[in-house]
């Protein structure tokens, strides 16, 4: 199921914005001209217990150190094989946010403020979906914990 048609289907009001494509979250954030920490980027994990989605700002990146120890188990990055298998009706590469609709448990990092509007990814790299946190949060209910860092510039 598209994200859109799912965000239409739980009355969640949101804007899709067509731009041109943007292969990273921060290159999303430069072309739609929104802060870093308003572009939410979606990373899939993939651990002992199985693959989970995280979500987290566009300046940041997961610590798979800190969240492996809080967890309890270790974590990796997934394989860009893993991507493609997990969304196979996204775009190569592109990877959305709701975790539920995969089937995958979510957890999105507390330094995205809820009452601020996010910006992510839809389905394709020139799709961007815009909508509140505190609406992703009440649909998605991703687990909020402290796991990203800011990227070094």
């Amino acid at each position: 199921m598209r994200v859109s048609d799912f965000l239409s289907e739980h009355h969640v009001p949101f804007e899709t914005i067509v731009h041109p494509p943007a292969y990273s979250a921060q290159k999303r954030a430069k072309a739609l001209h929104y802060p870093g920490r308003q572009v939410a980027k979606s990373v899939l994990l993939v651990g002992a217990h199985g693959k989970l989605l995280a979500v987290l700002p566009a300046t940041h990146q997961v610590d798979t150190e800190r969240l492996s120890t809080l967890l309890g188990a270790p974590l990796r990055l997934a394989e860009p094989s893993e991507v493609s298998e997990v969304f196979p009706d996204c775009e190569w590469g592109a990877v959305p946010p709701f975790g539920r609709l995969y089937g995958l448990p979510t957890i999105m990092d507390e330094s995205l403020d809820p009452e601020d509007w996010i910006v992510f990814e839809g389905h394709t790299h020139a799709e961007a979906i815009r909508l509140r946190g505190r609406d992703f949060q009440i649909l998605e209910q991703p687990e909020r914990l402290a796991f990203a860092r800011a990227k070094p510039r």
